[in-house]
C-alpha cells in the first residue's frame, strides 16, 4: 500500500514538482493551499505530466477546523510543509501578516497533526537563517540569525519544531534549509509563476528577454564580492526536490529532529547568473545597478556534504540547465499560468 503524503503550499512553485516527484515515486499525494500565490491550473499540468490528479483541498491553514477535516477525510503518513508567505521585500513592509501567515499556520498543522497522530514532517526552511554567517561554505552549525521578518519566521518555526521534538522524541523531523531554488520542470509545464510583485532574480531575468521589461535592476555592486554582485549557490528546483524525496526515505530509517543544507555548494554572482541566462536564452539582458535592497545579504552559499553522506542525494543539474528550464517554462508559458 502506498503512503500518502500531505503538501502544504502544494501548488506554489516547489510544492508542485515536489507533487510530480512524489507521484512518479508511486506516493499519494494531497494537496492544500489556500492559492493566495499560486493557481489552481496546476493540478491540470501535474495531471498532464503523471496522468495523476492530486487530492486537492482549498484550505488557509490558518483555519484550524478546515484543517483538521482534511487529515480526518485522509490516512496521512507524513506532511511536507511549504505553505507560507515566501517574500523577503514584502515582509520587511508588512512584518505582520508574515508572523501571522508563517508562525500560526505552522502552529495549526503542529496541533492538526497532534491529533491525528501524524508525526513524520518535513519543513520548508531556508538559508536566510543563516544572515550573519561569516565562513564559506555554510555549514549546518552555523550559528543561525535572520535580517528580516521572513527570515525570522523561519528561525521561530525551526525553534517551534526543537522544542516540540523535545518534549515529544516520537516526532520524526527533517528541516531542509534551501539555498535559491530556480529553474523549472523540464517539460515545460510547471514552472515559477509568482502572484504579486517579483523580487526573485530569474522571474524578472526571463520577463526581461520576453521583453515584458526594460531591465534587470541589480541590487548593490559595491559588495566585497568578485563582481561587487551578491553571490548565491543556485539549486534547480528539480534537485531541491529530490532532497524531499531523500529525506522521506532517510525518515524511514532514522527517527529523530535534524537539518540539511540543500544547495549545490557553488555560489554564481548576480552579474554570473545573467551571463549564462544571456548564453542559454540567446538574449540580451540589460541591467542598472541599483541601491543594496533592504534583508539582502552579500554572499550565501551551501556546504552540502551532510545532506550528500546522510541523505544519499547530491545536485546533479547546473547553472546552464537551470538558466535552460527557466527558459523554456517561460517561453511555453509567456503568462505564467494564465497563457492558456
Amino acid at each position: 500500500m502506498s503512503k500518502t503524503i500531505l503538501l502544504t503550499g502544494g501548488t506554489g512553485y516547489i510544492g508542485s514538482h515536489t507533487a510530480v516527484a512524489l507521484i512518479q515515486k508511486g506516493y499519494d499525494v494531497v494537496i492544500v493551499d489556500n492559492l493566495t500565490n499560486s493557481k489552481i491550473e496546476v493540478l491540470n499540468r501535474i495531471h498532464a505530466i503523471t496522468d495523476t490528479t492530486p487530492v486537492f483541498y482549498h484550505v488557509d491553514l490558518c483555519n484550524l477546523n478546515s484543517l483538521a477535516e482534511v487529515f480526518e477525510q485522509n490516512k496521512i503518513d507524513a506532511v511536507i510543509h511549504f505553505a507560507g508567505n515566501k517574500s523577503v521585500g514584502e515582509s520587511v513592509i508588512d512584518p505582520i501578516t508574515t508572523y501571522y501567515n508563517n508562525l500560526f499556520s505552522s502552529v495549526n498543522l503542529i496541533k492538526a497533526m497532534t491529533l491525528h497522530n501524524v508525526k513524520n514532517l518535513i519543513f520548508s526552511s531556508s538559508a536566510t537563517v543563516y544572515s550573519n554567517a561569516q565562513e564559506f561554505p555554510i555549514i549546518e552549525t552555523t550559528p543561525t540569525s535572520a535580517d528580516s521578518p521572513y527570515g525570522r519566521s523561519k528561525k521561530m518555526i525551526e525553534d517551534i519544531l526543537f522544542d516540540l521534538h523535545k518534549s515529544d522524541n516520537s516526532w520524526n523531523i527533517s528541516i531542509l534549509r534551501y539555498f535559491n531554488p530556480v529553474g523549472a520542470h523540464p517539460s515545460g509545464l510547471i514552472g515559477e509563476d509568482p502572484k504579486g510583485t517579483i523580487t526573485n532574480l530569474f522571474p524578472i531575468l526571463t520577463d526581461v528577454a520576453l521583453g515584458k521589461r526594460e531591465n534587470l535592476d541589480v541590487y548593490g555592486n559595491d559588495y566585497e564580492t568578485s563582481d561587487g554582485t551578491c553571490i548565491r549557490d543556485y539549486i534547480h528546483v528539480v534537485d531541491l526536490v529530490n532532497g524531499h524525496l531523500a529525506a522521506l526515505d532517510y525518515m524511514d530509517k532514522v527517527h529523530d529532529i535534524d537539518v540539511f543544507n540543500l544547495g549545490t555548494g557553488i555560489g554564481y554572482s548576480v552579474l554570473d547568473a545573467i551571463k549564462c541566462f544571456e548564453t542559454v536564452s540567446g538574449k540580451k539582458i540589460p541591467y542598472k545597478f541599483k541601491e543594496r535592497r533592504m534583508g539582502d545579504i552579500p554572499i550565501s552559499y551551501a556546504d552540502p556534504q551532510k545532506a550528500n553522506r546522510l541523505l544519499n542525494w547530491k545536485t546533479e543539474l547546473s547553472l546552464e540547465d537551470m538558466c535552460k528550464d527557466a527558459w523554456n517554462w517561460q517561453v511555453r508559458n509567456p503568462e505564467g499560468y494564465n497563457t492558456y
